[in-house]
Order: C-alpha cells, then sequence, then structure tokens
C-alpha cells in the first residue's frame, strides 16, 4: 500500500487549503482511511477518518471547517480545509488500514510521507 499526499502549503488565517492521498496497491473492500496531524512538541491526532461504508468522524477542533472524502474512481482521499486558524499548523500525515479500530485508535498500519501546512495570523 502506498499513499503520497500533496497540496500542503501556506496560508493566513480564515484561508483554504485542499490536501489530497493518492493510494495505490489497496483492493480491500474493508478499510478505514485518515488524515492525522502532528504539531512540533505535541501528540500525533486524528483530524478526520472514513470507512469504506462512508462514515465519516472529525477531531472536534475541525469540526465545520474539515470536509474529508474519498474519489473511488480516482483513488483518491481528500481533506478540504477552510476558516483555517494558526492552530491547524502541523504536518498532515494521509494513513490507512483494513482495521477500523486502529484508525480509531490513531494507529493505522498504513502512512504517506506528510505534507506541511502552516497558518499565520
Amino acid at each position: 500500500v502506498q499513499l503520497v499526499e500533496a497540496g500542503g502549503g501556506s496560508v493566513q488565517a480564515g484561508g483554504s487549503l485542499r490536501l489530497s492521498c493518492a493510494v495505490s496497491g489497496y483492493t480491500y473492500n474493508n478499510y478505514c482511511m485518515g488524515w492525522f496531524r502532528q504539531a512540533p512538541g505535541k501528540e500525533r491526532e486524528a483530524v478526520a477518518i472514513i470507512n469504506n461504508e462512508g462514515t465519516t468522524t472529525y477531531a472536534d477542533s475541525v469540526k465545520g471547517r474539515f470536509t474529508i472524502s474519498k474519489d473511488n474512481a480516482k483513488n483518491t482521499l481528500v481533506l478540504q480545509m477552510s476558516m483555517l486558524k494558526p492552530e491547524d499548523t502541523a504536518m498532515y500525515y494521509c494513513a490507512a488500514d483494513l482495521v477500523w479500530a486502529r484508525c480509531y485508535s490513531n494507529k493505522p498500519n498504513y502512512w504517506g510521507q506528510g505534507t506541511q501546512v502552516t497558518v499565520s495570523s
């Protein structure tokens, strides 16, 4: 399984960014995929997760601002981020697993290399 993120960058507070994750080598019917982030000096946290049934879960801090989606035709996971805040600054990782519980417990087995998001005030 390979996950390759793109779309990070620098933006001012209140702006928007779209992260994408190209997924390959994944042919299973059951899966969970998500976006996780880690800021310097902080623990990694789950930002948004989607499973094969289409159920989405968001961290409280991003609800109403971020949207996770999966384009099955293109095998791409997307995180649309709007109303960005300086506290959203972090390295963002795309991740996946066959077992839902691993995503929801912040321990998926497959990870991308990460993409930096920086929000200035």
